[in-house]
């Protein structure tokens, strides 16, 4: 039998990532033990200091909102939240952590969810990494849909990747990545540069500034051009 058609190939990556993320929600916000603990407190300052500065006013949608990490970040801007991600297990621990009435939790596959009405701003946090370049496309063409016509959008993401999860070789944007019980899942990590960026979004209608804050995180911001 020969390898699956790519589209295939894209689908079942992307589930797999799914699961990973799944059976990761226990231990999600457990720090990155391979980059320094000064490296990680300078990131949270400044990526917080960033969000701070953008200031999502209004009605605020938040994809891939994981456990609630940045959702109370957005709250102290926000007029209300909508927050979704595709793992429950991810969604529950939000839920529970975060019991303001401003907030809206949607479980939905980002792939294939369409909002149900428009937003001030869209803001994701280390999620534009894991969508694959196939469908980073369709994935602004939603974001684009979400938005009101003065609507902005602000992400946060890292570009690091270690030695031993890329399976593929350097070249690839598919990872292997282990819980700590040493389960092992494949996943998407796309090692975008600040530059890249920018063109890739000017490619499709997009006006972003897109910045290296400290070691491998990045922080962007813009509209629809």
């Amino acid at each position: 039998m020969g390898a699956p058609p790519a589209e295939d190939r894209v689908e079942q990556l992307l589930a797999e990532q799914l699961a990973y993320y799944r059976a990761r929600a226990p231990e999600y916000t457990d720090s990155m033990p391979e980059l320094s603990a000064e490296v990680q407190a300078e990131a949270a300052r400044k990526l917080l200091a960033a969000l701070d500065t953008f200031r999502p006013t209004g009605d605020v949608l938040e994809l891939a909102c994981g456990p609630g990490t940045w959702t109370s970040r957005l709250l102290d801007h926000a007029a209300t939240v909508t927050a979704v991600d595709a793992a429950p297990e991810m969604l529950a621990i939000a839920a529970a952590t975060i019991t303001d009435q401003r907030v809206r939790f949607v479980e939905a596959n980002l792939f294939d969810w369409e909002p149900d009405r428009r937003y001030d701003a869209v803001f994701f946090a280390f999620w534009l990494s894991h969508v694959p370049l196939e469908r980073f496309a369709s994935f602004w063409s939603t974001v684009a849909g979400c938005l009101t016509p003065n609507g902005r959008v602000a992400f946060l993401d890292d570009a690091y990747r270690t030695a031993d999860e890329l399976i593929e070789g350097d070249g690839s944007s598919t990872i292997r990545r282990h819980l700590k019980d040493g389960t092992a899942f494949r996943a998407i990590k796309v090692p975008h540069t600040p530059d890249g960026l920018r063109q890739r979004l000017a490619d499709l209608g997009w006006s972003f500034t897109v910045t290296n804050l400290v070691g491998p995180f990045f922080w962007g911001e813009g509209n629809k051009a």
